[in-house]
């Protein structure tokens, strides 16, 4: 296999290529067959971690083209971040020595909105859904003091916020990313088009709105 020898650069750009692929209709399931199923049965080596919402419509290996063993995926609704997912996420990092995190956002997202009318009207759901929406609140309140009216504007917040999160509480991957061994890249996915744009990115230089 040949993915643990990527850069942080390439990784990102067999991401994006296989989304443009995704986007464009012309998938080619790579690494999806018996012959990947039997060649990692003995281990894992994914380039790359994914941290995303658990919305069902993104489904990470499907909407970037890639297959068995490719992705480390994490995913929580609201993509909020607790210790179980910064120890999976320094799992990926450390152990299997992913060099590039990704955190997936999406327009339309169930936890930004129900955190939106939370603070809007003061009332919030019970259980633990509470506790997903008071983890977004952060989030909403920064995009509202930015003067933010648009549902892109409040998830690009969002990923924003998520991506520092990670940093800010994870000292493994902050040094990581400070010694140029790993990045962190947050991206905006839409659901009508199927696009993946990116919103931030900390150990590699991309552009913000760059799309496959």
């Amino acid at each position: 296999m040949t993915d643990d020898r990527m850069t942080v650069q390439e990784t990102l750009a067999t991401l994006l290529a296989g989304n443009e692929r995704f986007v464009a209709g012309a998938p080619e399931h790579p690494n999806q067959d018996a012959a990947r199923r039997a060649e990692i049965a003995p281990a894992q080596t994914p380039f790359a971690v994914l941290f995303g919402c658990s919305d069902s419509r993104l489904a990470a290996e499907i909407i970037f083209d890639r297959g068995l063993g490719d992705l480390f995926v994490v995913r929580t609704a609201g993509h909020v971040v607790g210790t179980e997912v910064l120890g999976s996420i320094e799992y990926g990092v450390s152990v299997l020595e992913c060099p590039l995190v990704v955190v997936l956002g999406h327009d339309a997202c169930g936890a930004v909105a129900a955190t939106r009318e939370a603070v809007d009207g003061g009332a919030t759901a019970g259980g633990f859904v509470r506790d997903v929406i008071e983890r977004v609140t952060p989030s909403v309140l920064a995009a509202r003091a930015a003067g933010h009216t648009e549902d892109s504007e409040f998830i690009a917040e969002h990923i924003r916020h998520t991506v520092d999160l990670l940093l800010d509480r994870s000292r493994l991957l902050a040094d990581r990313v400070a010694a140029g061994e790993a990045a962190v890249v947050g991206l905006a996915y839409r659901l009508a088009d199927g696009t993946a744009q990116v919103v931030t990115a900390h150990g590699l230089n991309v552009p913000a709105g760059t799309t496959a």
